[in-house]
């Protein structure tokens, strides 16, 4: 990199005198001079010259002088490091340039050892500069780029040079969580498109708002549906639990959005969540154009599968008992095994609830009636059919009755 700099002096034999003294580094492309006779020839030709690297400025000259000059420079946006010459003795000016900010200073009759050692030195503080704020304007678009997955906080990290270790492809233990909208479809066919931009961009906003405080990785949104990682591309010890929470989290937004929106004339449909948990191949799959941090694995497709059954079971969140188990202190009903599509072997699966509706007499009334239908006895159909006579609105133990009347035994239960 050749180093452009701009020496201010009225002196008429100096610009010769430098040339010769330099003509060395000036060959071999180290360094290029532009000269100017006082401040304001130097700005002009820091106008003409954006690149100037430099300023070696002598404090005494007509029209404007080397200490105006310093004030101008370092009150524009792009500072240009200044080294301010001044006559021997002359400390009150020399304090002046220091305090408007020189990086240094020489003293006359210039010495031209000292002067290319002082360059030399001034130059590698510029480069330092220049390559700290390179990487700030890096971290800073990596950022914006990566906020549309990652909570800011691990955006942040990512963002940070020698932090992106987790984009590359690779095993990894995660929860996953989906959520799509019903009857979405049918509302895209109704409503005019400049509500519906209204729509999604609200309800998108919020539920990964609700996402990224749970510091949850967004990895996929397709219309309507939303894939979301917990423990990638950062270790989350925790990362069952803020699963669920954040599960539970975005249900309860999701019905206030509908709500709101549902006061202004338009039927949003309910959200479906499911979340299911274990290993999956996480990384940056979008090659070396794009950017595209998802997961692929039975892992994913189990908690697709989960969001899917809860059409059938009337409930809004379905998770599987590994989530569950390694949440800890899950509080929730077993809805039972379910046969999902692409298993071969039946995965149990529970609803989770808020604490005041986990401890209430209906979910204990909820839990007698399941272990009857789990023990085969008998008596669990009038059980669940007492639950639905006080509870009409409990999706779940409607299901369980009426798959009962229809002659379904167990808990067993195969989902199309």
């Amino acid at each position: 990199m050749t180093a452009t700099i701009l020496v201010v002096d009225d002196e008429p034999d100096l610009e010769a005198l430098v040339l010769q003294m330099f003509r060395k580094q000036i060959h071999d492309g180290m360094v290029s001079f532009i000269f100017a006779h006082d401040g304001i020839e130097a700005l002009a030709s820091i106008e003409q010259h954006p690149h100037v690297d430099m300023v070696v400025s002598d404090i005494n000259m007509p029209r404007m002088d080397g200490l105006s000059l310093l004030r101008k420079l370092q009150e524009a946006d792009d500072k240009i490091s200044t080294i301010i010459v001044s006559a021997y003795g002359d400390m009150s000016n020399i304090r002046t340039a220091m305090n408007r900010g020189a990086f240094d200073f020489l003293i006359k009759p210039i010495d031209f050892t000292d002067l290319e050692l002082t360059i030399e030195k001034t130059i590698r503080h510029v480069q330092m500069m220049r390559e700290t704020h390179r990487r700030q304007l890096d971290a800073e678009r990596a950022h914006a780029s990566l906020s549309r997955y990652f909570s800011p906080q691990i955006a942040s990290r990512l963002a940070c040079e020698g932090e992106a270790d987790g984009m590359s492809v690779h095993w990894r233990e995660v929860a996953a969580v989906f959520t799509d909208i019903t009857r979405f479809t049918s509302l895209v066919e109704t409503v005019p498109p400049e509500v519906l931009g209204e729509l999604l961009n609200e309800y998108v906003g919020g539920m990964t708002d609700v996402v990224f405080a749970h510091e949850g990785t967004v990895t996929k949104i397709i219309g309507d549906a939303i894939q979301v990682l917990f423990n990638a591309p950062g270790d989350q010890p925790d990362y069952a639990k803020r699963a669920i929470a954040c599960a539970q989290e975005l249900d309860v937004w999701a019905e206030a959005f509908r709500e709101r929106w549902k006061a202004k004339g338009v039927n949003f449909g309910a959200t479906r969540i499911g979340v299911h948990a274990g290993p999956a191949l996480v990384g940056n799959f979008g090659g070396s154009r794009f950017f595209d941090y998802t997961a692929y694995g039975d892992t994913i497709n189990t908690a697709a599968r989960l969001e899917t059954a809860n059409k059938f079971l009337g409930t809004r969140i379905c998770v599987s008992a590994v989530v569950a188990e390694a949440a800890r202190d899950f509080r929730g009903r077993t809805i039972g095994d379910l046969m999902l599509r692409g298993r071969s072997e039946p995965l149990r699966a529970y609803e989770p609830l808020p604490e005041a509706k986990f401890a209430g007499a209906a979910t204990i009334q909820y839990s007698q009636a399941f272990a009857k239908l789990e023990a085969g006895d008998a008596a669990a159909m009038p059980a669940f059919a007492a639950l639905v006579g006080l509870h009409a609105d409990d999706a779940l133990a409607g299901f369980h009755l009426r798959r009962l009347l229809n002659g379904a035994k167990g808990i067993r239960m195969q989902l199309e």
